[in-house]
């Protein structure tokens, strides 16, 4: 029986922020506990975007590939689609629309799963490349991010909004990533502009938090608590 209640992350963007970008969970593994969601690859390879149960990744060139259950991730967040509301939005941009639900739901102490499916005036995201070991930290692994536009296209909107008490665990606020329909466009949302679109929109009761415990790295790392806030907010916005 699926659980439409949870939110199942695999590590922490805080493990990311320190330069822990070795894929530590197959795809497969993942998978079990949602069929939505968004993450990277292996290396910090490209954005990940989860889609009705297949997982694509948006590599740094642009190119869209699908992932195969055999791909490790560090760093990816799932849930069970199962709407609690859906509306439908016209000639908005994002930052109108996280304002709206976010007023409209008071959701600011809850996880919410997002779904966006319609056709945008004008979507802007971006993908990390592929790193190279001895990896960087996140900061600097974004700092040469390419970018990518495209105007009047069709797509889908996967995301998440998490309190801001739980940033370093995720991203405290939006966080979300954008597949076209036809697979050959996407990445982490900079910014966009709704033509028209259903969003569809769940809270979550449950955060599971899985720790990648077997890997070495990961137990020796000492975090910069600090800095990790500005850090996140810099590689993510």
């Amino acid at each position: 029986m699926r659980d439409t209640t949870t939110l199942y992350q695999h590590g922490t963007l805080a493990m990311l922020v320190a330069g822990l970008f070795e894929g530590t969970l197959p795809l497969g593994e993942l998978l079990e506990h949602g069929d939505t969601g968004i993450g990277t690859a292996d290396c910090l390879d490209g954005e990940m975007v989860i889609v009705d149960g297949q997982a694509y990744k948006v590599q740094g060139s642009g190119t869209v590939v699908p992932l195969t259950p055999d791909t490790k991730v560090p760093f990816a967040s799932v849930h069970f689609m199962d709407a609690q509301e859906q509306r439908s939005v016209v000639g908005v941009t994002d930052e109108q629309l996280k304002q709206q639900i976010q007023t409209e739901m008071k959701m600011d102490n809850v996880f919410v799963g997002l779904r966006i499916d319609g056709t945008f005036s004008h979507m802007h995201t971006r993908a990390v490349n592929k790193q190279e070991r001895p990896f960087p930290n996140l900061t600097a692994a974004t700092r040469v991010q390419p970018e990518f536009n495209a105007d009047q296209v069709s797509g889908t909107v996967v995301g998440y909004f998490a309190p801001h008490l739980f940033q370093g665990a995720t991203v405290g606020g939006f966080h979300w990533h954008f597949i076209n329909t036809t697979r050959n466009f996407g990445g982490h949302i900079l910014d966009f502009t709704i033509d028209q679109a259903e969003i569809s929109v769940q809270v979550l009761e449950n955060l599971v938090q899985h720790l990648p415990i077997n890997n070495t790295e990961f137990r020796a790392k000492n975090l910069d608590l600090k800095t990790l806030s500005d850090d996140i907010n810099e590689a993510e916005h």
